[in-house]
């Protein structure tokens, strides 16, 4: 049987905790040659909280899941279904379906170093804001649109009575 790639369903908040148990299981249950290997996709956020201090987190990419690479027979699929924290298989009618090669690929071209961080903040359309820092400092505005991917915001900030669409980043505004 070849070996191929699975999801399973845990419980959320408990991917690290089922990784670890299946781990444990594999071993004392001699399982090393059915189930090789388990991940938990995750990537890097940069989160910018009040006052612009930007703090680097890993997030999961998928939390309530977690991917098992093996072959699949009665005996690793009982050892892995019954593992504590696993809810289920991803798959149809209950029978477990692998992940395509691209699949995998996607998934876990999100998660590597070269992949674009991203940037995750508070703000929020139609968000009164303080402009902190550039040539705009001590202006107000609002928030028309937040580009998290980019790390920007475009504010509509009231220069000489009109409102003016600008384009700054995270850490150039501050909640009202």
């Amino acid at each position: 049987m070849a070996k191929k790639w699975y999801v399973l369903h845990t419980y959320a908040g408990y991917e690290n905790k089922v990784k670890a148990n299946l781990e444990t299981r594999i071993e004392t249950m001699g399982l090393e040659n059915n189930v090789f290997r388990i991940e938990i996709p995750t990537e890097t956020v940069t989160e910018i909280k009040e006052g612009g201090r930007r703090i680097e987190s890993e997030k999961k990419v998928f939390p309530g899941y977690v991917l098992v690479r093996m072959d699949l027979d009665d005996r690793s699929w009982a050892a892995v279904r019954n593992t504590p924290g696993v809810t289920g298989f991803v798959g149809s009618q209950g029978n477990p379906s692998p992940l395509t090669r691209e699949e995998y690929n996607k998934i876990m071209k999100r998660t590597s170093r070269e992949a674009p961080k991203k940037t995750s903040t508070d703000l929020q359309v139609d968000q009164a804001v303080k402009v902190t820092s550039g040539p705009l400092a001590e202006f107000d505005g609002i928030v028309s649109e937040v580009q998290p991917e980019a790390g920007k915001v475009k504010v509509l900030v009231s220069i000489f009575g009109r409102e003016t669409p600008v384009e700054l980043s995270f850490d150039q505004v501050a909640r009202i």
